[in-house]
């Protein structure tokens, strides 16, 4: 499966923004997508995931109550609503695929996007 991450920019604190993870390739509805996101420094971190059905999601701590993630099956989509966005939250944000279930520990995922910056300046 091939992965394509956008959606990132340059906005301000407070703002939104809404990634987009494209799938294509094999059967895309197979897949759970995974978010994770990296800082200059800093090790990769595990952001949001949603299962192959859309019926089951987690978040990190950090997120929770200010992202969403969610799938379009019929846009082969998986989207990542970031609200009240913090400039902690300034990171490339990169989408992850891998069979059935999601997890929050990035090498169980095979497949990658490229990642999408997002800076949140304050």
């Amino acid at each position: 499966v091939q992965l394509q991450a956008s959606g990132g920019g340059l906005v301000q604190a407070g703002d939104s923004l809404r990634l987009s993870c494209a799938g294509s390739g094999r059967t895309f509805s197979d897949y759970a997508v995974g978010w994770f996101r990296q800082a200059p420094g800093k090790e990769r971190e595990f952001v949001a995931a949603i299962n192959y059905s859309g019926g089951r999601t987690d978040y990190a701590d950090s997120v929770a109550g200010r992202f969403t993630i969610s799938r379009a099956s019929a846009k082969n989509t998986v989207y990542l609503q970031m609200n009240s966005l913090k400039p902690e939250d300034t990171a490339v944000y990169y989408c992850a695929a891998r069979r059935w279930q999601y997890s929050s520990n990035w090498p169980e995922y095979g497949y990658w996007g490229q990642g999408t910056q997002v800076t949140v300046s304050s």
